[in-house]
């Protein structure tokens, strides 16, 4: 029987003692801690050697190397010396190959996992192999080695600011102005300002690299809600990292006999079973070993299966009333001249993008979970249609930069930035990670609300079996991007459709396509909307109007239920309350799951546009993709966000028109005012 001994710098309470077949020979495998004592370490190499066949040695790797460079680490290979009787391996190579494949074998596992994360390495000379792969999935890669090296209030920035670093560059003088490196240790003020560093990097990283020993100094503050790559974490370790507020551990050690096998474990383990000494290994022996032995990383949940997506969505103000809620515009506002907040408005359009709010607490009833940013550029409405689509996309591809950099995944487009020039579809093309405008959502959203606004009313007669609503339906601005799929979703209900847009020909081929889809549809075109406004049960606008009048609302028809898609709407305030017996809806309002914390958009707590709950249902669903750009949204993508918002928890939010939510008592009284104006009409005297 061979007999493995692996010897740990770790508390002795992790010790283990099991025998197994390992590659078809016996073994007997021990691990010996240290209580970190370095003189007690060759105390027990020494005495072990007599007996190992093999000696595993679990501290820092004896070498590494960097940009193909080698470097050695004097306190490793003296501990190894110490040993001269048998073979002794700390498993660099193996933890090397262990950790690579554990980030591959998560990123098939899991889509996506690591792509745009932002990751911290505690030590990149020594992870930077693991650093080279995971720069394949994101750009945002920090490394904190000047700090836990050298005492030195600086990160270090992409592998090849942990190149330069490595090979003596980090001596650069103005990366520490005033105080020398070799004092920076020993000053206490450049030590709290190192410490400051470290923490901020460590809240604002979604990822931590970090050998076991190294997490177990930090704090619920530094960890919650990380997800942290390692090798060597028992089960008692991932409790106690999940009590601290750890959500995933990606373990590059596999386990046997319910015993985690640490790189230096696992190697004198193949150096036993082969008869060769640890530089005689090939590539080929280790793959060998980990097929036969079926051994493979481990992903790790100390409080439950669960996965923390992230995303950005760009906001912009509707109008010059948004800068009075800035501080410290307000003050100003409150006693400029017109003038004045015209000239703000212009100059505000010119501003590099910012982050609004963040978005936290989103939780699908699928245990995934979702955070992300608002990020606001600067134009209204008024001042993104009075400059080219250029200088619209810069500014998106500015926000989308400035996402990257937050770690998202999917960035949205909302309101007037989803419009401009090809609706995404060159933003989608330039951004540094995918883009959707939320139009799917939307449409559906639209209707959603419709259908639910007349159910209440109770207005229209209920349709019979396999039949269609005997209701009339418009859509005002069909041909545009959420009005045509309106419009394909309409003609599946209603009994009649008709279609608005001042694009003739675009609406001809819409009732085409629209009549190949629903052959039975009974479909009708207009320039106008007025034309047959006065029989419509459900009207939907969805223009690009920015404010100009698009129907005229006193001859809608009493009780008819106007969803207004558009942003900003298409019926304002004053316009709507000339007629209290029609229900105008602002359309799209979507209730998030969770317990939702941001900055206030305008609607009630948890609720978003839909154009919003787009972007959010695709990131807890993992799907990191182009959703929804250009013009044509497809019918297909329509039905299945609707149906991934349902399986993420995402609910009709209680309809709402310009002045808040309908109660009930609101939709009562609409309907009374809806029946005796129909009774007027009835009896001639309206």
């Amino acid at each position: 029987m061979k007999n493995i001994v692996s010897v740990s710098l770790g508390d002795t309470h992790n010790n283990f003692d099991f025998q197994t077949r390992f590659m078809g020979q016996p073994m007997r495998v021990r691990r010996l801690g240290t209580n970190g004592s370095t003189s007690k370490a060759v105390a027990v190499l020494r005495q072990w050697e007599q007996q190992a066949d093999v000696l595993g040695l679990g501290v820092a790797r004896d070498s590494y190397s960097v940009a193909g460079k080698r470097y050695v680490d004097p306190d490793s290979v003296a501990l190894k010396s110490a040993v001269t009787r048998v073979p002794v391996t700390t498993g660099a190579r193996l933890q090397d190959i262990l950790q690579e494949w554990a980030v591959r074998h998560v990123q098939t596992t899991l889509p996506q996992f690591f792509s745009n994360a932002r990751i911290l390495f505690w030590s990149g000379k020594e992870q930077y192999r693991l650093a080279l792969c995971l720069a394949e999935y994101t750009q945002n890669l920090q490394f904190a080695d000047p700090v836990v090296q050298h005492g030195l209030p600086r990160l270090l920035h992409g592998v090849h600011e942990l190149e330069l670093f490595t090979k003596g560059v980090d001596w650069i003088p103005h990366w520490v102005p005033v105080v020398l490196p070799g004092l920076a240790t020993n000053n206490k003020p450049v030590k709290q300002w190192a410490h400051a560093v470290l923490q901020g990097a460590l809240r604002e990283s979604t990822v931590l690299v970090a050998m076991p020993h190294e997490v177990d100094a930090l704090k619920a503050c530094d960890l919650a809600g990380k997800v942290v790559v390692s090798c060597g974490v028992n089960e008692t370790r991932a409790k106690a990292w999940g009590a601290l507020g750890v959500h995933t551990i990606v373990d590059a050690a596999p386990a046997m006999k319910s015993h985690v096998l640490s790189p230096a474990t696992l190697d004198a383990m193949l150096i036993a079973a082969t008869g060769r000494h640890g530089h005689d290994l090939q590539d080929d022996d280790y793959l060998g070993m980990l097929a036969q032995e079926g051994l493979e990383p481990r992903i790790l949940y100390p409080n439950g299966e669960t996965r923390m997506n992230r995303f950005a969505f760009v906001i912009h103000p509707l109008s010059q009333e948004y800068f009075k809620k800035v501080k410290p515009i307000e003050i100003l506002s409150s006693v400029s001249p017109p003038l004045l907040m015209d000239t703000l408005e212009k100059a505000m359009a010119y501003a590099p993008p910012f982050v609004y709010s963040k978005v936290t607490g989103i939780r699908s009833p699928t245990g995934a979970q979702a955070e992300g940013w608002l990020i606001s550029v600067g134009g209204t409405p008024k001042e993104i249609m009075a400059h080219s689509p250029e200088f619209t996309y810069r500014r998106l591809l500015a926000a989308a930069e400035l996402a990257r950099g937050l770690g998202a995944q999917i960035m949205g487009l909302g309101a007037f930035t989803k419009v401009v020039g090809d609706a995404g579809v060159t933003v989608a093309k330039l951004a540094p990670l995918p883009i959707t405008t939320g139009n799917s959502y939307s449409a559906s959203g639209a209707l959603w609300a419709a259908h639910d606004a007349m159910r209440r009313l109770g207005l229209v007669r209920a349709p019979g079996k396999g039949k269609k609503a005997a209701f009339k339906a418009m859509v005002v601005g069909a041909t545009g991007a959420i009005g045509s799929v309106c419009a394909r979703l309409l003609a599946t209900t209603a009994q009649e459709v008709y279609l608005v847009s001042p694009e003739p020909a675009k609406l001809l081929a819409l009732k085409e396509s629209i009549l190949q889809e629903t052959p039975d549809a009974q479909v009708f075109l207009g320039a106008r909307a007025d034309t047959h406004i006065a029989d419509m049960d459900m009207i939907v606008t969805a223009t690009s109007g920015a404010g100009k009048k698009v129907l005229d609302i006193c001859k809608v028809k009493p009780g008819c239920v106007i969803t207004d898609v558009a942003r900003p709407l298409d019926l304002p305030p004053d316009e709507v309350a000339k007629r209290p017996d029609v229900l105008v809806v602002e359309s799209g309002e979507i209730q998030l799951p969770g317990d939702v914390e941001m900055k206030n958009i305008g609607l009630s707590k948890n609720v978003v546009y839909a154009c919003l709950a787009e972007t959010i249902v695709l990131a807890l669903e993992g799907r990191f993709e182009n959703f929804t750009v250009g013009r044509n949204i497809e019918w297909e993508r329509v039905r299945e966000i609707y149906r991934l918002g349902l399986k993420h928890g995402m609910q009709l939010a209680e309809v709402s028109g310009v002045n808040g939510v309908f109660s009930d008592a609101d939709i009562a009284r609409v309907r009374k005012l809806a029946l005796a104006a129909r009774k007027k009409v009835k009896h001639g005297t309206h």
